[in-house]
């Protein structure tokens, strides 16, 4: 390409190609500068192949950067992008061109006057790092000095804010080393910087993606402290970031400090004044508690593909928590004991402590009552999980946290000062929500998102965050301790919002596996069946996994589903077409599990009335399903079932009065014999006649769809082309008439040569159609 098909200029011809390029891009008229920054691509790629030409067009660049009209320079840089991923493709060397030409422009343009500018800067840089374009060394010696630079003391302030956001984004591309030294002290000055919220703002935006950068040890030794002071941040909108990032910081702390420390923290922003800090602390309760999850002893493990599996029975439960009635012993009271004595000296006498450490005795010993009663009864049948808990030593020493709002809280980051309450009794109730997965007062404060009080005081959605993370909740816990969230589960599926139920009914094939088969027939199974009769909104939550649920159960509970998977055809709007497409997609991985019998008794119809449905985006998946119903009788050697289907097929699509009808059945046709979803003596027998009579159909477009299934697939199976083959005259013969069809498209395609040997062609035809 020559420069002039973008300056297009008359009367320059005479000039050479570089100094029409040089002329230009110096013009006192800023349009073409403007012409020559947007074109410098083309530019590069005229002259790469020229080595002193090349090196020419650079220096013009870097010339051109230093123009005084910001809109050149923001064309310039919006450019460098591109280029850089020209050079990278085209040349050896093009990290030293970058580093030697573009880099330094870049990072100029990063205290350019003009705020358009630099935000383009901006993001080049960003996108430069992602792409590893730039010399370690010269991120260490041009990128990070410069930056550091604009965020000392004296800097100017949006200079100061723009040069955070930068560090807190490409910490992600650097090394853990290079953060460590190069960013985290600046980091961490920021974010004690009292001049400007706004950066304090954005470090507490980005806090949990610096301690994902800087691992574990450098997170709790330098950021851990940082944090503490943003989440007591006299600007409640640093103590809503803090509260939002807390999951990402949460993952990059140890379980002890997770513990003792975040733990207590994060139930302070629950109680904070500010209404908008306790909507997003609420918001991230279950995800920061999902942190606390260990899969081995929650039951289940991750395959290697990445999908959720349960582990056996025998591994549900690790060595720290024998399932009960198992022959692990249970602690005594003298573990409790020597849990006491581990205690420094100031606990021991606190008589708060003393005396929850008597509860916990006490419930211990009915927790050792009730593993004796369930070893007795192993006999009788196997046993399950218990609603009661064993307590381990951990969670003997851990006492039971106080979550009410006005708890005065320590303010350090330790522990929270614990208060037995006056009602605390060891009673079955009480002993039923003991675990030690996770800190008490988070449990409490979960389970409590379900009170009516919190929509008034916090958030009215925050019963639909208590549903969308409980799930993730329910993993960290493990079915063991599922008690402690079953009611809250309840109270969520009959929650007035369908908004709520309908954030259950996505997730409960999930839950489902996370409980296993025992509790799913127990607990979920009921709440599955309201979700059945509930709102198309609700229903198709259920809907879209309906096959990941129904595999987890049992044959039998599964097929008291048959009638009611008829049910779904119904909705409460007949125009909410997806709804019944989402069903025949379903249908079609719902066959695998009933028995040919049960799917001709419940399913076949379904099947037939979607293939007749009066859109055709629905109809066009609901032919697969028939295909699939067609190859589930065949391949459970039922041909007699397979021979009525074929011919209720025959009777209301062959012989339907309408076109459409007649065209679904050639559609239907082609889609056998593409997937071979019968055996091919079977479709020459039943419905190859069928399919050969619509070759004298009145209309063209079925009559189209005729030829495109003979001359396109049928004839493309090895099975017709065989010379001897008794049934290839008379499709031939179907071929050669429709070849002379009056029809041009008929003609057409009964002509054309096949080109693939699949049937997506015909979809463009299909959506064309008018309604049965």
């Amino acid at each position: 390409m020559r420069v002039s098909a973008f300056l297009d200029i008359p009367g320059q011809d005479h000039l050479p190609p570089l100094k029409r390029l040089e002329k230009y891009a110096f013009s006192d008229n800023i349009f073409n500068r403007q012409i020559i920054a947007r074109g410098l691509l083309d530019v590069f790629r005229d002259f790469s192949s020229n080595e002193d030409d090349f090196l020419t067009v650079m220096e013009i660049v870097v010339r051109l950067s230093e123009d005084a009209e910001p809109t050149v320079r923001t064309e310039l840089m919006e450019q460098i992008a591109p280029i850089a991923t020209f050079l990278q493709e085209h040349r050896a060397d093009f990290l030293a061109l970058l580093s030697e030409y573009l880099i330094p422009v870049v990072m100029r343009y990063l205290t350019d006057a003009n705020n358009q500018v630099r935000k383009s800067s901006q993001e080049v840089l960003l996108l430069l790092l992602e792409q590893d374009l730039i010399f370690q060394h010269d991120i260490e010696n041009k990128v990070c000095p410069i930056l550091l630079d604009l965020t000392t003391a004296d800097s100017d302030d949006e200079y100061k804010a723009e040069a955070v956001n930068i560090i807190c984004k490409m910490a992600s591309t650097l090394s853990k080393s290079a953060v460590a030294r190069l960013l985290l002290p600046r980091f961490c000055e920021l974010c004690g910087d009292s001049k400007l919220f706004q950066v304090r703002k954005v470090c507490a935006t980005n806090f949990g993606d610096i301690c994902h950068a800087v691992g574990q040890d450098a997170t709790e030794k330098f950021l851990i402290p940082k944090f503490f002071e943003l989440c007591a941040d006299n600007v409640w909108g640093m103590r809503k970031a803090c509260a939002e990032c807390f999951m990402a910081v949460s993952y990059s702390t140890s379980p002890e400090v997770r513990r003792t420390q975040l733990s207590p923290l994060f139930i302070r922003l629950i109680s904070d004044p500010c209404r908008w800090v306790r909507q997003a602390a609420f918001q991230s309760l279950g995800p920061f508690i999902s942190t606390f999850a260990n899969p081995a002893r929650a039951g289940l493990y991750i395959r290697e593909d990445g999908t959720l599996s349960i582990r056996p029975p025998a591994q549900d439960l690790d060595s720290s928590c024998p399932p009960v009635g198992s022959s692990a012993a249970p602690p005594s009271a003298g573990d409790l004991q020597m849990v006491l004595e581990s205690l420094p000296e100031h606990m021991k006498q606190d008589p708060d402590i003393q005396a929850q450490v008597q509860v916990l005795s006490a419930a211990l010993r009915a927790a050792q009552l009730d593993s004796a009663h369930a070893s007795e009864g192993r006999d009788e049948g196997p046993a399950s999980l218990s609603a009661t808990p064993v307590l381990d030593a951990p969670a003997e020493a851990r006492m039971v946290q106080s979550t009410e709002p006005d708890e005065e809280l320590d303010g350090t980051g330790g522990p929270l000062q614990t208060k037995l309450r006056p009602d605390a009794k060891p009673s079955e109730e009480n002993r039923s929500k003991l675990q030690d997965i996770i800190p008490q007062p988070l449990l409490d404060q979960y389970v409590s998102m379900t009170d009516p009080a919190r929509a008034q005081t916090v958030d009215t959605d925050i019963a639909k965050h208590c549903a969308y993370s409980l799930p993730g909740v329910a993993l960290t816990l493990g079915r063991q301790n599922w008690h402690c969230l079953k009611d809250t589960y309840e109270t969520l599926a009959s929650d007035v919002q369908w908004k709520v139920r309908r954030t259950l009914a996505f997730s409960i094939h999930e839950l489902a596996v996370i409980l296993g088969d025992q509790l799913t027939a127990a607990d979920l199974v009921p709440v599955f069946n309201g979700f059945l009769k509930d709102l198309d909104e609700v229903r198709i939550g259920v809907l879209k996994h309906l096959y990941d649920f129904l595999k987890l159960l049992p044959a039998d509970k599964r097929r008291e589903y048959l009638y009611q998977l008829q049910e779904f055809v119904v909705t409460d709007n007949s125009r909410n077409w997806r709804f019944r497409y989402e069903l025949a997609e379903q249908l079609i991985l719902v066959l695998e599990l009933y028995e040919a019998s049960d799917v001709h008794d419940y399913l076949m119809q379904v099947a037939l009335r979607l293939c007749a449905d009066r859109v055709s985006e629905v109809r066009w998946i609901s032919f697969k399903l028939a295909v699939a119903v067609l190859h589930k009788f065949y391949s459970s050697s039922e041909r007699g079932l397979g021979l009525n289907f074929i011919n209720e097929l025959i009777v209301r699509f062959r012989h339907c009065p309408k076109w459409v009808g007649r065209q679904a059945f050639a559609f239907i046709c082609q889609a056998v014999v593409s997937a071979e979803g019968i055996p091919v003596d079977q479709f020459v027998e039943h419905l190859l006649p069928s399919l050969l009579s619509l070759a004298s159909d009145p209309v063209p477009n079925v009559r189209v769809l005729l030829a495109k299934t003979l001359r396109q697939t049928l004839l493309e199976k090895a099975y017709f082309r065989n010379a001897g083959n008794p049934h290839l005259e008379v499709v031939q013969e179907t071929v050669l008439a429709l070849q002379s069809d009056r029809d041009q498209d008929v003609s057409f395609f009964a002509t054309l040569q096949p080109k693939r040997r699949n049937i997506v062609d015909t979809c463009t035809l299909e959506n064309q159609n008018e309604p049965l």
